[in-house]
């Protein structure tokens, strides 16, 4: 497969938080929608409160139409909040965790780790988008997800196409390497970074990678553009924009970051 260089790579549109929007083989891909206006959600108890800080730069009137939602995970407001909930009502397919797909009903389909599901694309032929694995926060998903919840990403493949990664919340390089022995090199990986982290859950350890992990995880990908969300517009990311441009260039990777 050819690699085109970044600067003719499809353009990736990013909201804030967690939310990109892409055309990709002729289909238009959502990630994780979060289009409320600044507020701080109530949290159940013994969960840390999650608070957001900036207004998306997109209202869903304005996305235009949206073939698939790709949703790391559904229990967390600033995934999925009351905004991204109301349009998943309009969007024909919305690809999640397993648990996920139960609880957003008919239109939504849930994947376990590796698992594909081919989409026909308008033009003719197909796409493939597989899960992926992505623990959200430190340690094994054994550990971590009673805590944090399911989370996942994915792949998106096919012929005369660029491969695309989307991490979701993962905190696990771990994953990544397990990613990259079966789909590297990447092309364009959009990947959730912003070091958040709480002190209540996992003794304040980070739920999803910080910069440097982000510029390793380019390396382990072999990616030839990062496009990094979710590393704004929420009070518990601890680094953003400028931590991650130092850290790509520490690693010699600058010309590979393409922030909006």
């Amino acid at each position: 497969m050819s690699v085109s260089p970044a600067s003719t790579q499809f353009p990736v549109r990013v909201f804030g938080g967690p939310t990109a929007l892409f055309e990709y083989g002729g289909l238009r891909f959502l990630t994780d929608p979060t289009f409320d206006a600044p507020c701080t959600y109530p949290a159940p108890p013994g969960a840390p409160a999650l608070t957001k800080t900036a207004t998306s730069t997109g209202t869903p009137a304005g996305l235009g139409p949206v073939d698939v939602v790709l949703l790391s995970h559904d229990e967390h407001d600033d995934n999925l909040d009351n905004a991204g909930r109301a349009l998943l009502a309009d969007i024909p397919l919305t690809l999640t965790t397993t648990g996920g797909g139960e609880r957003l009903g008919h239109k939504a389909t849930g994947l376990a780790d590796w698992e594909s599901i081919e989409l026909d694309r308008p033009g003719g032929g197909t796409l493939t988008v597989t899960a992926v694995p992505a623990i959200h926060g430190p340690g094994t998903r054994e550990e971590v997800e009673p805590i944090a919840g399911q989370v996942i990403g994915f792949v998106l493949t096919g012929e005369d196409l660029p491969t695309v990664y989307v991490s979701g919340d993962n905190a696990s390089l771990d994953a990544v390497r397990e990613i990259a022995e079966r789909f590297a090199p990447i092309d364009t990986a959009i990947l959730f970074a912003g070091a958040p982290r709480f002190a209540e859950i996992f003794d304040g350890g980070l739920i999803v990678l910080d910069s440097a992990q982000a510029a390793e995880a380019t390396q382990i990908l072999d990616a030839r553009r990062v496009v990094p969300v979710h590393f704004d517009s929420w009070s518990h990311f601890t680094e953003g924009r400028d931590e991650l441009e130092a850290a790509f260039a520490a690693a010699g990777l600058a010309d590979r970051l393409q922030l909006s």
